[in-house]
Parts: structure tokens; sequence; C-alpha cells
């Protein structure tokens, strides 16, 4: 294309063309961000209707229209009126017969319009169903199909559209005013930029060495780790075993000393083999290779599972230990082992950490997550949250200080890291709770008050009523 700018017009401050002072990859740049945040389509076309920026993905429903004769011959027409139309200075929104619309607003700079700004097709989020002229576009139409791809289209409340073009225009036109500036830059400005970006490109390849070195050396450690824990696995568990057949007589009958012995090194060596296993399993974690086997699971019966398993260690601290399990939870979709290993590593955390004399308690109830779906976070604005189980662990002991709860995932982290620590644990049980919660979709949160307790708060996803 001739350049037809005068270095005249850019001195006087003119903008000539759009497609002089909006550089294609910055808009594209922009309109992706805002796509992937919003899941709404975006295209900037200039005044003499060059298209400089299109960023979209094919919707089913529109992708089933065009297969009829009809409806093929409609979206031709709509989507040629919608590049065509000219704001003249007000944003239009221009229905589509399918039931979405499209908003068009002007681009301008110091008064001149130089473009033009659509979003969508979207479909109001006040609209019931799809309209008349969707549904008798064509002979052929299937309509329980036309439907269901109807009610997959993205849905925007027309106030929050209005926002989202008026904030995206800004953004472009913010573009369009700098990209402008640019132009009447010096050499040595220019020069400045270049040597600049240079100095930040070594920078972040020196960075990105070290990250690849850091992500080496960090895999070598999960290797040395699998592979020690493996080796020990095997010597271990015939420890166990001889120790379980002494403790039986199989050897002779033992003395009540030779007894205590015996059952102090199966305890320690139990304790190692957890260890061991927390190692495996973090280690399967890091690795993306651990299996789950979800199913509907009861909220009730794995705590009170979990409660059964903790209560002698309890009744031996003279610690209080109560279950709450609200009317109407709902069942957790989740692997049930994992499920209670999660509810088992908090409860254990809270009777170590508890004094003498305190209270630990486990609860579920009804509740929300989020809703995240692949269109991204503005979507997820849109739409309704899922349903889910909010288990909590609760209880009155130490506290952690507030310095440490953004660490306490950390795998190994240890609050009380000295050497002289008054708690046992390697510091895995957390990181591998955090792990398997995001692994089941779910969330992990914590609140602490230094001697006042802890509440570990876990939101899962809820089982469908037919599960």
């Amino acid at each position: 294309m001739q350049d037809d700018t005068s270095a005249a017009d850019i001195l006087m401050g003119d903008v000539v063309r759009l497609e002089d002072v909006l550089s294609r990859e910055s808009v594209t740049s922009v309109s992706k961000s805002f796509f992937a945040l919003f899941g709404l389509p975006v295209r900037v076309i200039s005044q003499e209707g060059d298209l400089l920026a299109d960023v979209h993905r094919d919707r089913p429903l529109c992708n089933y229209v065009n297969t009829l004769s009809n409806g093929e011959r409609e979206c031709a027409d709509t989507v040629g009126l919608v590049r065509d139309v000219e704001p003249n200075g007000q944003t239009i929104v221009h229905p589509c017969f399918t039931g979405a619309v499209y908003r068009i607003a002007p681009l301008a700079h110091q008064g001149r319009p130089i473009g033009r700004l659509i979003i969508g097709p979207y479909v109001p989020a006040e609209t019931q169903g799809p309209p008349a002229s969707l549904t008798s576009i064509d002979g052929s139409i299937h309509l329980p199909t036309a439907r269901e791809h109807f009610d997959r289209m993205p849905r925007v409340r027309e106030d929050i559209a209005e926002e989202l073009s008026a904030h995206l225009k800004g953004v472009v036109e913010l573009l369009v005013f700098s990209g402008h500036r640019a132009q009447l830059a010096s050499t040595m400005q220019v020069a400045s930029v270049r040597e600049n970006y240079r100095e930040l490109a070594e920078k972040n390849e020196a960075l990105k060495t070290s990250y690849d070195e850091l992500k080496q050396l960090d895999q070598l450690k999960s290797t040395f780790l699998a592979t020690v824990s493996h080796e020990l696995r095997t010597p271990l568990t015939s420890i166990i075993g001889y120790t379980e057949m002494l403790e039986s007589g199989a050897a002779g009958a033992l003395s009540d000393g030779q007894a205590e012995f015996l059952n102090t090194i199966r305890g320690k060596a139990d304790q190692l083999l957890g260890l061991i296993s927390s190692l495996l399993d973090l280690g399967r974690l890091e690795a993306k290779s651990l299996e789950l086997h979800n199913e509907a699971v009861d909220p009730r019966a794995l705590l009170s599972d979990v409660g059964s398993t903790i209560v002698p260690n309890a009744n031996r601290r003279n610690v209080a230990l109560d279950i709450k399990v609200a009317e109407g939870t709902p069942k957790i979709w989740g692997d049930p082992v994992r499920l209670q290993q999660i509810v088992l590593n908090l409860a254990d955390n809270a009777l170590k950490f508890t004094h003498e004399g305190g209270e630990v308690i486990l609860g579920a109830e009804p509740g929300e997550l989020d809703a995240e779906g692949p269109e991204g976070l503005g979507a997820a604005l849109f739409a309704a949250s899922r349903p889910a189980v909010v288990l909590t662990v609760r209880d009155s002991g130490m506290g952690i200080p507030e310095e440490s709860l953004s660490r306490i995932f950390d795998a190994f982290y240890q609050i009380d890291a000295g050497t002289t620590r008054a708690h046992g644990g390697a510091g895995l049980g957390l990181s591998i709770v955090k792990q398997l919660v995001d692994g089941h979709d779910g969330t992990i949160e914590v609140t602490s008050a230094l001697g006042e307790g802890t509440i570990f708060t876990v939101k899962l996803p809820a089982a469908d009523d037919n599960a």
C-alpha cells in the first residue's frame, strides 16, 4: 500500500491514516488480551476499511447456521453490514438475526474519525431465548440444536458491554496517541529505546538461562528423592515384616523389655515409611502422574473415618474432638483415598499444634466455587458459581505467625525450623494437601491468630445429584 502521509502532516500533528500510527501487532495484542479476559470477539477497522485486528473464535451457533443455505446468506449479509457501517461519532448496537448483537464504537484522534471498533457477536444477558428470526431462518433448521448453540453464546449485560467497549476504545485510542507521538521522536530517542531493549533482552536471556539451570536442578532433586525413596522402601518393608514376625513370637517368646524395644522399632519404622510414602506422593504430584479415581463421597462418613483414626491421639493429648456436618451438605466429587489423606493431614497438624485441654473441630457445609470456564476470567464474571462442599479443620492451638502464612504450603517448610524444634515432621504434609486440593479443582485457604488457633478451609466440587 502506498504511504500518502507527508512529513508535514506528522509535524503538524495530524493523523492521516490509522495504519500509519497503530501497529497491527500492538492492537492485535490488546485485542487478544481483551478476548482472553472477557471472551468477546474484537475487530478493529480503519476509516478506509482495512482490517487491522480480528480476534475471535468460531461459535457453534454461527458454524451451525452457516450449514443452512438461508442461514449462510443471512450471516454473510449481516457481517457485511456490520463491517461497513459508519458510527458517525456514536456507538451503534447492530442486531443479528440469531439474537446476538454487535457493538460498533467509533475511533477518533484530535476530533477526526480514524476507524471503528467492533465487539461481538454476543447475546444481551436480558435475552430469554432464541428469537423467531433464528428459529424460522430455514425450513431445515433443527430447533433443539439451534437452542443449545444459542444458550452457549457469551452473554453480557448491556451496561457492562458499554463499559467494556468504552474501556477498549480508550485503550486503542491511547495506542493511537502513543503511536503518533512515537513518529515525532528523534533518532537519538529511537536509538536509546533500541539500546534499552537490547539490554533488556540480554538480561532476559540471562534470567532464562538461570531459570533453565534451576529447573534442571529441581528435576535432579526430584529424581534423586524418588530414587532414594524407592531404594529405602524395600529394606524398610523387610524390617517392618521381620519386626512383626518377632512380635508374633515366630522366633520364640519375648521378654517384656524385648517386646518394648520391638514396639519402638516398629513405631519408628512406620514413621519412616510414612515419610518415604510422602516423598513418593510429592514426586508423583510434581510430575502430574498421580491418578485420581473420583466418585461421590459422603462428607459425614469422610469426617467420621478421619475422626475415628485420630481420636486415640486426641484422647492421649487431652484434646476435645468434635465433628459438625451441616444439614443439606452434598456429596464431594473426588478420590476417597486422597480426600481422606487431605483431611487426615490437616487434622494431624491441628492435633500436633494444639495444647492439652484444647479443641479440634472438623466441619462440612454447602458452599460455592467460583466458575472458571475455558474462555477466561471475563466469561466467569457472567457465569454461575459451581456447587461445592466446604471442609474446615479448626483448632484452638498456638496459631501461625503472619509472616509464615504465605509459605506453609511450600515443601519441606517448617514454622519452627530450628534444631530444637518441638514438633516433628518433614514439612511435606501441607504441600501434598495443597497439590491434592488443586488436583481436585478445589481451593484451600488458611486463617490464623497467634495464641488463638488456626482454620484451614478447603472447597471441593460437589458431586452431581445423580452421581
